[in-house]
């Protein structure tokens, strides 16, 4: 399939750049972590454990996942604005489960939606970015693409926690202007310059599968342990540090609960930025020691019972997971042969996305049996033993450069 890069203009005017793309991409994004702050309000609200918490934040997962493997590059075949303007509509669909939340089964559907949302907006509008770059933006572009990604993740909880505490109404108006912010943005893709030459009218999805050829194992194990202990990471601060901060450090202020969630992301975006300046080499063993620092201070939070601890962990914690996963995707990108690379990179984020779901399903159903700070300090241990393990595994054996 081409492409058209560059492509920033038509006949009848000058057309939006890559800047609009990924304002799109950061709205996209924000939507997926809206409930973050809110999941203690719909314990209250509706009554289920910890454990349904984390479960409910898994089907997020496995729906990016299961989206990245069979339509991860399917804006390569219709375009890239059909597949963001889909996302848009499964996003606003999401917040409307929201809306009318009345139980259970729509906070899965709302999570699942969320999460087919963001698996559509993970190719198309990175992609979409990248393209719509004029020669010379290609940096700043990349750059873009990555802000727009953590970047809007950290603000939907930030948003959603400002609205939910000092607003009267905590579950409703964080999805209402969601919706208007999706509006917004169906707007801008409307506008946005078509990158894909000759975009196919709505073909037949073809699975793209999963493969990592024998010769990438062994740059690909490294790099995935790295990616899976980062996600880890996010997936605890997305899921259950609400929960930690107002059981175990005492903070019911949900505008404060967003903004520690926030803390960590934009501690990522930084953590990305610098990785490309460093090297993949050298960061990704300095991000698993940031990594792993920051766990260590998570930990030290829980047992001093202190939110700045808390916060220094989320910033130390998303900035080695910024730099590792950064590096550790160029390491498996370089390595992996061009006829695989598709196939490869998807393994990749399959595992990335299963750190993000697993470990803190784990959580919640150790917080049911031992209490949920117990459950922290084991699940920051392990976490900890897997990140040291691939930092000092690729400090001692780096990768050989491509």
């Amino acid at each position: 399939m081409i492409v058209r890069e560059g492509a920033v203009s038509t006949g009848s005017g000058r057309r939006p750049g890559y800047p609009a793309a990924a304002v799109v991409f950061a709205i996209g994004m924000a939507g997926t972590t809206l409930p973050t702050p809110l999941y203690g309000l719909y314990q209250q609200k509706i009554g289920f454990s910890e454990l349904m918490v984390t479960v409910v934040f898994a089907a997020y997962a496995l729906a990016v996942i299961a989206v990245l493997m069979l339509l991860g590059n399917y804006s390569d075949k219709v375009g890239r604005r059909p597949v963001l303007l889909c996302a848009m509509a499964l996003s606003a669909a999401s917040a409307g489960c929201f809306l009318l939340e009345s139980g259970l089964p729509l906070l899965f559907a709302g999570r699942l939606l969320s999460g087919g949302a963001a698996g559509l907006l993970s190719g198309a509008a990175t992609a979409a970015v990248l393209e719509l770059a004029r020669p010379g933006q290609k940096a700043r572009a990349g750059f873009a693409a990555t802000a727009a990604n953590m970047g809007g993740l950290g603000c939907g909880p930030l948003l959603s926690g400002f609205l939910a505490e000092y607003t009267p109404w905590p579950l409703t108006l964080p999805f209402w202007v969601h919706l208007g912010l999706v509006a917004v943005a169906c707007g801008i893709t409307w506008r946005l310059p078509e990158t894909v030459a000759h975009p196919r009218r709505w073909p037949r999805p073809a699975p793209q599968g999963v493969a990592v050829p024998p010769e990438v194992k062994g740059v690909f194990a490294r790099a995935a342990v790295a990616a899976f202990a980062g996600f880890a990471l996010l997936g605890l601060f997305t899921a259950v540090a609400p929960s930690f901060a107002t059981q175990t450090l005492g903070v019911d202020n949900l505008a404060v609960t967003g903004a520690v969630v926030f803390s960590v992301f934009l501690a990522s975006t930084v953590g990305q930025s610098l990785s490309g300046r460093i090297g993949a080499r050298l960061a990704l063993p300095l991000g698993c020691g940031a990594l792993v620092v920051g766990l260590l201070l998570v930990a030290s939070s829980l047992l001093a019972e202190s939110l700045p601890l808390l916060v220094l962990g989320a910033l130390s914690g998303g900035t080695g997971q910024g730099l590792s996963f950064r590096a550790a995707l160029t390491l498996v990108s370089d390595a992996a042969p061009a006829t695989h690379r598709g196939g490869t990179i998807s393994a990749f984020f399959v595992v990335a996305y299963t750190g993000i779901s697993v470990p803190v399903v784990g959580v919640g159903a150790l917080a049911t049996w031992l209490g949920l700070r117990e459950a922290g300090l084991i699940f920051t241990g392990c976490v900890m033993l897997l990140a040291a393990g691939a930092g000092i595994y690729s400090a001692l054996r780096p990768p050989a450069p491509a």
